[in-house]
């Protein structure tokens, strides 16, 4: 098949298709004699096996490396497994900082009618975001603090 049939097969574009190829993640297809690609069935199941990867949460480099292990004739699971670990680590690590961001939108909201009323006549613009927001731009927690009291 040519790459626009493997592009409708597999719902890839060709041209990333194409860039699978220069990264080589998909091996070089033979061509035909008037130079255009030819992919057979084991193309589709390996552009299949990279989307699902994708799905997952792994890098390209990541799904290169798991390619790898198994062109060697050995099986990359407890590989994967352990990449996987890794990506669970890292989505635990991204909800704490979300609920912890959460809980101080919901601490800075809590406090804003306060602030509304004081900032009527004065020269700032919004003072919950100039007060619930510090230097850094962090959610400023001492204020946040200040208000529970």
């Amino acid at each position: 098949m040519k790459i626009g049939e493997l592009a409708k097969e597999t719902g890839l574009t060709a041209k990333t298709i194409r860039f699978y190829e220069g990264i080589q993640l998909l091996d070089d297809p033979g061509r035909t004699e008037s130079g255009y690609r030819q992919y057979g069935t084991e193309d589709v199941e390996r552009l299949e096996f990279i989307k699902k990867a994708k799905r997952l949460g792994l890098s390209l480099d990541e799904i290169r490396d798991i390619l790898k292990i198994r062109a060697l004739s050995q099986s990359p699971c407890v590989h994967v497994r352990a990449l996987l670990d890794q990506k669970l680590e890292q989505v635990d690590a991204v909800i704490r900082q979300l609920e912890e961001f959460r809980q101080a939108l919901q601490q800075l909201g809590a406090g804003s009618h306060e602030v509304v009323e004081q900032a009527a006549g004065q020269p700032c613009i919004c003072g919950i975001i100039e007060k619930g927001i510090d230097a850094d731009g962090q959610v400023a927690m001492a204020w946040v603090e200040r208000r529970r009291k």
